[in-house]
């Protein structure tokens, strides 16, 4: 008997709404990309974006542990001599709050044109309102 391959016509998404209101980061996000990958469906193919929509909202209200709030930096590279730009948490946190969950998620996502187009099942936002009420979202709630 083979093991069928799942198409993404024939795995449904839904929509999902998530409060980061005194959430650990790491936390929040390690779930986030289960849900975004689909990694808790029986109907799982890792080559096929299986997973459901994710809104988080309160992105401001998210908790750090330890001493990253002073320590923690975002950095990258333009590719150009002297392009080296760093960014610290807390500044990332006052200017764009819902880039921190953003890139948290990011990183655990695979890399390449799936994770590209998981990552765009992604919608996060500062305070506590969404426009995707059309989308009917349902509340999720985090583990632990």
């Amino acid at each position: 008997m083979r093991t069928p391959s799942i198409k993404k016509e024939d795995c449904p998404s839904k929509w999902v709404v998530i409060d980061a209101e005194g959430q650990v980061l790491g936390r929040l996000a390690s779930e986030v990309a289960g849900l975004l990958l689909g990694k808790g469906k029986p109907e799982y193919t890792a080559h096929v974006p299986s997973g459901d929509h994710v809104v988080v909202i309160n992105a401001t209200k998210i908790v750090i542990t330890g001493k990253k709030a002073e320590t923690k930096q975002y950095t990258h590279h333009s590719g150009y001599y002297g392009g080296f730009k760093s960014v610290s948490y807390k500044r990332m946190k006052e200017e764009h709050p819902d880039e921190i969950i953003k890139k948290a998620v990011w990183g655990m996502l695979p890399k390449g044109r799936l994770g590209r187009a998981i990552h765009k099942h992604l919608f996060v936002y500062p305070a506590g309102e969404h426009p995707h009420t059309a989308q009917k979202p349902e509340a999720y709630a985090l583990r632990g």
